[in-house]
This record gives structure tokens, sequence and C-alpha cells, in this order.
């Protein structure tokens, strides 16, 4: 890590927020400054057709420790958090979405659970009422449900981006279409530390959501047959002892 690097690195896809963008990086600051740690915020622009890219631009020009990233297509969820992940620079990544729905208030919370494990997830399943409707609430809790069932998982809520880990926890981390909603299933993979914490789900201000019953319930399907059989088939070695 070159000195002039930060301690903390927040990554965040985004599409189509051009009005939450601005309360976001607000709120961030207002939540990390005091910590009194050094931070950049990675902006990945998932090809918005709104005025995203030209609000970064100017919070940029504003404040150096903004930095962005604009898609040539629309690539997708975790294709913007593995290009913000792979920008990043901090010995901590801390994941978040751009719709403000995740309460940066709630930043210092996950960097103590750094203590104790190797990533801390965010879970609003005591929360979810403050900012969801019934339709959403109840999609995400049979998702969960069916992804815990195939993949022998316990996370109460998969779908949750609010996080924060190590950076080694993605060092050796493959990207795949959808692998944002498995990354603690991955890094448990690689043999690193995964705990949950509760954490506020605040009512969408601005925009529209991109992802429904659809996303939740069918979309990534594939995808955690996949997980399913990395989790069974891979294996972690640890070399003893080399010689010459």
């Amino acid at each position: 890590m070159p000195e002039s690097a930060p301690e903390l690195s927040f990554v965040i896809p985004c599409h189509n927020e051009e009005g939450n963008l601005r309360p976001l990086v607000t709120a961030i600051r207002s939540a990390t400054e005091p910590l009194q740690r050094s931070f950049e915020i990675i902006v990945t622009d998932d090809f918005s057709t709104d005025r995203s890219w030209a609000v970064l631009q100017e919070l940029g020009r504003e404040d150096g420790r903004v930095r962005g990233l604009k898609f040539a297509h629309n690539c997708g969820q975790s294709a913007a958090m593995f290009a913000g992940m792979r920008a990043a620079r901090g010995r901590y990544i801390i994941t978040l979405d751009a719709d403000l729905q995740n309460d940066p208030r709630d930043i210092p919370l996950l960097l103590a659970g750094l203590d104790k494990a190797d990533c801390v997830c965010g879970t609003r399943v005591e929360a979810r009422s403050q900012g969801d409707g019934f339709v959403r609430i109840a999609s995400s809790r049979i998702a969960n449900w069916i992804r815990n069932q195939l993949s022998g998982e316990t996370i109460s809520d998969a779908g949750c981006c609010f996080r924060a880990f190590k950076r080694e926890c993605v060092q050796e981390l493959k990207f795949f279409k959808g692998m944002h909603r498995f990354l603690p299933t991955l890094f448990k993979i690689d043999g690193f530390t995964v705990t949950e914490i509760p954490i506020r789900h605040n009512p969408r201000a601005s925009g529209q959501a991109h992802y429904g019953v659809w996303n939740r319930l069918f979309a990534s399907f594939y995808d955690l047959l996949a997980v399913r059989w990395m989790k069974k088939r891979m294996f972690r070695y640890k070399v003893a002892e080399t010689l010459n």
C-alpha cells in the first residue's frame, strides 16, 4: 500500500441515482470524519441515463476523496461493485448502495465489528418495516430462506450490500455476474470469518428501485447453484515448509 493510501475505501455501485449522490457523500463524510480515519469514496456509474455522472464530476472537483468510474455500457450491480473494489486503495473496504436506504450513521458499528471478524455484514431484518413495503419484505425473506437452504448458509440478509471487510478478503476473489449477493459465502470459502450486525434501513428518498421480486426470487438461482457447487468442491491448502 502506498503511504498516501487511505485507511477506508467506500465502494458504491450507482445507476440513475442523481438525486441521492450528493446527500450520500455528505452523510458518509459526516459519519466518518469524526472517526479521524482517512478515507476515499469510489462510485461506479453503471451507465446511468440521468445526471449521475455529472453530479459525480461536481463532487470530485469539490473533494478529491471522491473518485468515480463510468462504465461504457450497463453491466449490472455486481460488475459495478467489483470494479470499485478493484480500484479501492484502503486497508478496509465498505460497500453500500447509492439509494440512501443504507444509513452511513451505521459505519462506526460495522468498523467496530472488524475487531472480531474479517467481514461484517449489515442485516435489515429488524428494520425493514421502516423502509420497505410488504411485497419487498416478503420477497426478500423468501429469497434469503431459499439461498440458505440450498447453500447451507445462515446469513439472514444476503441481499444487503452494506458490509465492511478487510481488503485481503477480495484479493483472490473471482468475478461472476450476481456475485455481490454471495460475498459472505465466498469469503468463508476462502477461510475468512463473517459476522452480522443489525443496521438501520431508510425509505428511498429519490429515484426508483432497480430490483424487485423477480430479481430476488429467480434471477440469482443459477448463481446460487454455482456457489453451492463451489462450497462443496473447493478447498484450501496451507504450505507448511518450502525448500530452495
